[in-house]
């Protein structure tokens, strides 16, 4: 009788236990954070061609607690940023998602569309709702993002926020479902949304709009972080100006650079073109930390903060980053990660949030600075060709206004007047590229719907295709010579990015915290891959148009 009492009492334990396991086991685990760090046109090599002069608790520390994928390539050109914060966010591609460009054109129209352009909505925080700059939303992104992903996996109990200086930096990453997203109205100086999300800003970014902290950065000025004879991975002070542009009254810039007496003239503006632009966006991502209880979400799910900083690629494109102000600023901005970290670790609890750190697209040297020291580089601009293009194509076939463009590095066609004059599409095409071809820095001329059958390398060949959207790209793509790019800004100084190569195409990917091992890896992995690795780790479909893969976070 004893022995049957004691059996049952055992099988009514294990009976228990047994369920309080499969209870547990019912429970998906996820971190209560994650945060999403673009750093705008950040190249791969920026972790360690100034790893020696960064801290231990920013981007060292990510390094050194995080698993690192060493060659995490973009598949697809142009590499423009609307493209890869779309990409990085979607696992997907221009082909798919249909954000072809920062603007392109809508073919079968030929409106050009800004990437986050909504008429329908209005600014909020301005004081014209109506002023372009706040009406903006995700409606030209046709697929989810692993954010929209996490709102549907916890029937929308997450909290979702983008943060960034750009409007199309804290919108696309964000996604169709996000609690909200905010971005910098440049003219004054405030931070900004519109009623796709809200119609009133919250208070504790109306407070933080009314302490205009753009003005009290910039009346710091911009003093370098160690002494100026430290720069070695720059050139000389001395030659300061030789690759930077400088601003209206002020063509010879000087560092320190007096910030306090440029915005008297430039406006708030300029905040932008200083570290400073990183360090307001670093405060609004903690101050929606601690608003929003990030991380701390009453319902206890995973929440989602997505972080762009703009200013390096406002700053790349205005000095070049063969410039002693972009190895400040990246000194800076490492300041800045450290600070965010250990905002998190306070927070949220190390160990309790999971971060990656990406980038939109990464950036070509200057071509001038690359010449100057032996090293093949180019800038060929080819609006220009443009008209003479078009004057080309009159002698064939009697009109002038039949390429609309360069756009995108892309030939896009006038349609309508294609149409009126009866010309067949193919030849009109053949005859394109056979001018193209022949124009100095040109490496290929390919017709996007033949792209398969081209004798070219399949590595670009794959970059078309995946960039290729039958209604927003143009007709034709424009491959330039390696390290060669197209630039309206300058002939000689500043630089850009969008071209098919390492320097425009090869990007940092660092995971660290929730359950990420200290490692890394040098196999190859690409922008598309990201967002299906987060949608793996936490659990949850990745995004609706991702052609990623979720990838190896393992010590090889």
């Amino acid at each position: 009788m004893k022995i049957r009492k004691i059996t049952l009492i055992l099988l009514t334990i294990m009976t228990v236990y047994s369920s309080l396991g499969a209870q547990n086991k019912s429970q998906v685990e996820r971190p209560k954070l994650v945060v999403g760090i673009i750093v705008d046109q950040m190249r791969w090599d920026y972790l360690y061609r100034l790893y020696d002069r960064y801290g231990n608790a920013g981007f060292r520390r990510l390094l050194n607690e995080g698993f690192s994928f060493e060659n995490c390539m973009l598949n697809y050109i142009p590499s423009f940023t609307a493209i890869g914060h779309s990409t990085v966010y979607s696992g997907s591609v221009p082909a798919i998602h249909g954000i072809a460009g920062n603007d392109f054109i809508e073919q079968s129209t030929g409106r050009s569309i800004y990437c986050t352009e909504d008429p329908k909505v209005k600014g909020v925080g301005l004081d014209d709702p109506e002023n372009k700059v706040g009406k903006m939303s995700p409606q030209n992104l046709k697929v989810s993002t692993v954010t929209d992903q996490l709102k549907y996996a916890t029937n929308f109990r997450s909290k979702v926020i983008g943060v960034s200086l750009k409007d199309r930096g804290s919108i696309l990453p964000a996604g169709h479902a996000a609690d909200a997203a905010y971005w910098f109205d440049a003219k004054s100086g405030k931070w900004i949304t519109s009623t796709y999300y809200m119609n009133e800003l919250p208070k504790w970014l109306k407070d933080y709009n009314a302490k205009n902290m753009p003005e009290k950065y910039l009346n710091q000025d911009w003093n370098p972080t160690y002494p100026i004879s430290t720069y070695i991975q720059s050139p000389d002070i001395k030659l300061l100006g030789s690759y930077e542009i400088g601003f209206k009254g002020y063509d010879n810039l000087t560092f320190p650079m007096k910030t306090s007496q440029m915005m008297k003239s430039l406006g708030v503006k300029l905040i932008q073109y200083t570290p400073y632009g990183n360090t307001i966006t670093t405060d609004i991502a903690k101050l929606a930390i601690e608003n929003e209880k990030l991380g701390n979400n009453k319902t206890g799910e995973t929440d989602f903060l997505a972080i762009s900083y703009s200013s390096p690629d406002k700053m790349a494109h205005q000095f070049s980053i063969n410039s002693i102000l972009t190895e400040d600023l990246y000194i800076k901005l490492d300041q800045e990660i450290a600070d965010l970290l250990g905002y998190l670790d306070t927070k949220v609890g190390k160990g309790n949030y999971l971060v990656f750190l990406t980038a939109d697209h990464a950036a070509t040297p200057n071509a001038k600075f690359m010449n100057e020291n032996k090293m093949s580089g180019a800038l060929h601009r080819l609006t220009p060709y443009e008209k003479k293009l078009n004057d080309y194509l009159k002698n064939k076939f009697g009109r002038d206004d039949l390429v609309r463009n360069f756009n995108n590095y892309q030939v896009n066609f006038n349609y309508t007047s294609i149409k009126e004059a009866n010309i067949n599409l193919e030849d009109l095409k053949l005859e394109c590229i056979n001018y193209l071809q022949d124009v100095k820095g040109v490496l290929y001329a390919v017709d996007m719907k033949k792209v398969a059958v081209a004798t070219i390398p399949q590595y670009i060949k794959e970059k078309i295709i995946n960039g290729y959207n039958r209604d927003y790209s143009g007709e034709i793509q424009i491959i330039l010579d390696a390290g060669t790019y197209d630039l309206e800004y300058h002939p000689t100084k500043g630089g850009t990015h969008g071209t098919w190569g390492p320097d425009d195409a090869h990007i940092p990917f660092v995971l660290m915290g929730w359950k990420i091992p200290h490692g890394s890896t040098s196999d190859e992995v690409y922008m598309t891959d990201i967002a299906p690795t987060i949608s793996s780790l936490l659990k949850i479909q990745m995004p609706s148009g991702s052609i990623g893969k979720p990838v190896d976070y393992k010590m090889k």
